[in-house]
């Protein structure tokens, strides 16, 4: 897999280089950005839809379904641990609501596996699974 580098220069603005391919990631006014991109949790929504769609649309050409277009509508929300029994204390619990379009002459048994099958895709079984993440820092110029 390619390696992702991203730059801030005091700002919340950064620019990032996945592959060949770069983009910019900022947050709103309100908070203190630019607006000049997507914020963080926008582009993590952007990650699970776009694979969403592209699994499901690889399993449609697999199994020979008519599956013509997919449209995937994420939004990201946040409750605090006291609207949740099982979580710690202080802890807050992360929701994403998907909702999945799709078009074509599908039966009612076919959308249904279309949904089971979304559940399956690689972005959304890493982040039921969790991350773990390793942190090295160290001041530029060093090795």
């Amino acid at each position: 897999m390619a390696q992702v580098v991203v730059t801030a220069q005091g700002e919340l603005r950064t620019e990032v280089w996945a592959g060949r391919h770069t983009l910019t990631v900022g947050e709103p006014v309100e908070l203190g950005g630019t607006d000049d991109g997507p914020n963080p949790y926008e582009l993590l929504l952007a990650a699970l839809g776009a694979c969403t769609a592209m699994t499901l649309t690889l399993y449609a050409r697999r199994k020979g379904l008519p599956l013509e277009g997919v449209e995937i509508r994420l939004t990201h929300s946040r409750i605090h641990e006291k609207d949740c029994e099982e979580c710690e204390k202080g802890a807050y619990l992360d929701h994403v609501d998907k909702e999945i379009v799709v078009a074509g002459a599908l039966t009612p048994e076919q959308v249904q596996r279309l949904g089971e099958i979304a559940e399956m895709c690689p972005v959304n079984r890493t982040l039921h699974q969790g991350i773990r993440t390793s942190v090295v820092v160290r001041l530029a110029g060093e090795p």
